[in-house]
């Protein structure tokens, strides 16, 4: 189990943002540091690193730099991280680049399958949607053993904000085998779960991650943290409310990061 800071119960955070580090965002750190604070908030930058990313944006940045600009924003209500983009190609890239800086929180998810983003239709060809589903969830799984140096997996239900398909929901019965394959390889790296807060307002995902959720605390889960992806500082804190009851449901224990150890959070 990971341990605990030992300074006893953080804040709430909003776990997963991007600022204008990233190829993505324009926010900046004075806006999104206020929209937190008016929240009664802290927050974790996360700025994207997709190494080789196959596109036209640059989804990386330089380490020396973000630590310069934000260093001295950092502290109790701020800290600093990193999104990595989950693939076997740049693994070992990626884990190089973490240890350039002394990252607060290393978060790694997948957007790529085949080295496609899956942000995109083309991603998706003419394939059915539980042959891709199944393709995802299997490349999460060995992603997460193979990234085994990263503190919290983002938005296992990621592809249903773009897959092009009538009913782009993550339906837990229908992959059960490929979603506990997931779970399972974040409980034997002892890496913990995030709730993305980005679809919380929608009652069908809100339905559909229950489960998932539900058997993440049977398989011995007991551990979250709670990101809004934020990349304008409006959506900052976005759902928190009823992420907080989400876990409160579920038996699961809100956390953060620091200095790559985990801290409770309370109120």
């Amino acid at each position: 189990m990971r341990r605990n800071s030992g300074k006893g119960k953080a804040m709430i955070f909003d776990s997963h943002s991007h600022t204008e580090f990233s190829g993505d965002s324009e926010m900046k750190a004075a806006d999104a540091l206020a929209a937190a604070e008016s929240l009664g908030l802290g927050l974790v930058f996360t700025e994207h690193l997709d190494l080789a990313y196959p596109g036209p944006i640059s989804f990386t940045f330089d380490p020396g730099e973000y630590w310069e600009a934000y260093a001295p924003l950092r502290g109790d209500r701020l800290r600093l991280g990193v999104e990595i983009g989950m693939w076997d190609r740049t693994c070992e890239g990626s884990r190089a680049f973490i240890d350039m800086a002394p990252f607060d929180l290393v978060i790694g998810s997948v957007h790529l399958i085949d080295g496609k983003d899956i942000y995109y239709k083309e991603a998706y060809g003419d394939e059915e949607k539980a042959s891709f589903y199944r393709r995802y969830y299997r490349q999460m799984a060995e992603n997460v053993r193979l990234h085994s140096f990263i503190d919290v997996m983002g938005h296992i239900d990621y592809i249903a904000r773009y897959a092009p398909y009538d009913n782009p929901e993550v339906d837990y019965g229908t992959f059960q085998e490929e979603i506990d394959d997931v779970l399972q390889a974040l409980i034997d790296t002892d890496t913990v779960l995030e709730l993305n807060t980005r679809r919380l307002g929608e009652t069908l995902a809100l339905k559909e991650l229950v489960p998932v959720y539900r058997r993440y605390r049977e398989m011995g889960g007991r551990f979250l943290t709670l990101g809004s992806d934020a990349h304008t500082a409006d959506a900052v804190g976005m759902n928190f409310a009823a992420a907080q009851d989400f876990a409160a449901a579920l038996g699961l224990q809100i956390v953060t990061f620091r200095q790559r150890r985990m801290e409770i959070c309370g109120e």
